[in-house]
C-alpha cells in the first residue's frame, strides 16, 4: 500500500513543474533591444547610395532616440535595468585580471566571470559607439564636410558603422559560444524575459505599458518622417530605378 502524498507537497510540486521560470528582463528593456537591433540592421543595409538615404537617416535618428531612452531608463528606472549594474560588472575587470596573473593554472581562473565581463563590455561598447556614429552621420547628412574640407566626415561615419558591426558580430558570437558552453540558449531571455530554474523574480513589474509606449513612439516617428518627405522614405522613383538597374544587368548577362 502506497503512502498518501501530502496535499501541500503535491500542489507545490505541480507549481514547480508548471513554473515558467524567473523573470529577469523587463518588457521595456527587451523592446529597446529589438528596436535598436532592427534600426541598426536597417541603417547598415541602406547605407550605400542615395536611393534609401532618408530611410537610412531616419533609422540612425531612431538609434539615437533609443539610446536616450536607455540612458534615462538606466538612470531612473528599476534596479535591474540600471546602468550602474553594467558599470559594476565592468569595474570588476582589474580584479579579474589580477586573479588571472596569480592563478596557479587555467582551471583556477573564474571563467564564468570572464564571460560576464565580456558580455558587459560588448553591451557598453555598443551603447557608447552610437554617439559618434550618429553625430558623424548627422554632420555628413547636413554637408558639414563642405565647410570643413574633404570627405573625412563621411569616411569617419563609415568607420564607426563598420566598427559597430564588428562589435555586434562579436556580441552574437559570444552569445552563441556561451549557449554552447552552458548548453542553454542565452538569447532566450531577451525574447521571453525569463530564465529557467527556481528562485525569485529579478523583475517585479514587467511594465508592458512602457514597452508599448516605446514602440508607438518609434512607429509614430517613422510615420512622421514618411509624411514630411514628399516622396516618402523610399520614393517610387528610387525603387523603379533599382528595378530597372537590376533588369539592365540581367539583360547584359
Amino acid at each position: 500500500m502506497q503512502a498518501a502524498t501530502p496535499i501541500g507537497s503535491s500542489v507545490q510540486g505541480g507549481a514547480r513543474a508548471s513554473s515558467p521560470g524567473r523573470r529577469v528582463i523587463d518588457a521595456p528593456t527587451r523592446m529597446f533591444h529589438w528596436l535598436f537591433a532592427l534600426s541598426f540592421v536597417g541603417a547598415y543595409l541602406t547605407a550605400d547610395g542615395e536611393h534609401f538615404r532618408l530611410l537610412h537617416v531616419t533609422l540612425g535618428y531612431t538609434m539615437a532616440g533609443l539610446l536616450v531612452f536607455r540612458v534615462l531608463y538606466g538612470l531612473f528606472g528599476p534596479r535591474q535595468a540600471s546602468l550602474g549594474q553594467l558599470w559594476r560588472k565592468l569595474t570588476g575587470l582589474p580584479a579579474w585580471l589580477r586573479s588571472v596573473r596569480t592563478a596557479p593554472s587555467l582551471s583556477g581562473i573564474n571563467w564564468r566571470q570572464a564571460q560576464n565581463l565580456l558580455m558587459a563590455l560588448a553591451v557598453a561598447t555598443l551603447l557608447a559607439m552610437v554617439i559618434p556614429l550618429t553625430l558623424s552621420g548627422y554632420a555628413t547628412y547636413n554637408d558639414w564636410g563642405d565647410f570643413l574640407g574633404g570627405d573625412w566626415l563621411e569616411e569617419l561615419h563609415e568607420f564607426f558603422g563598420e566598427a559597430l558591426l564588428l562589435v555586434v558580430l562579436a556580441h552574437l558570437a559570444l552569445i552563441l559560444t556561451l549557449s554552447l558552453l552552458r548548453r542553454k540558449n542565452q538569447a532566450a531571455p531577451m525574447f521571453t524575459g525569463r530564465v529557467d530554474g527556481p528562485g525569485p523574480n529579478l523583475v517585479q513589474k514587467n511594465r508592458v505599458w512602457l514597452a508599448v509606449l516605446l514602440l508607438v513612439a518609434a512607429v509614430a516617428y517613422w510615420t512622421w518622417e514618411w509624411q514630411q518627405s514628399p516622396q516618402g522614405l523610399v520614393s517610387a522613383r528610387s525603387l523603379s530605378s533599382l528595378t530597372a538597374g537590376g533588369d539592365h544587368d540581367h539583360d547584359d548577362d
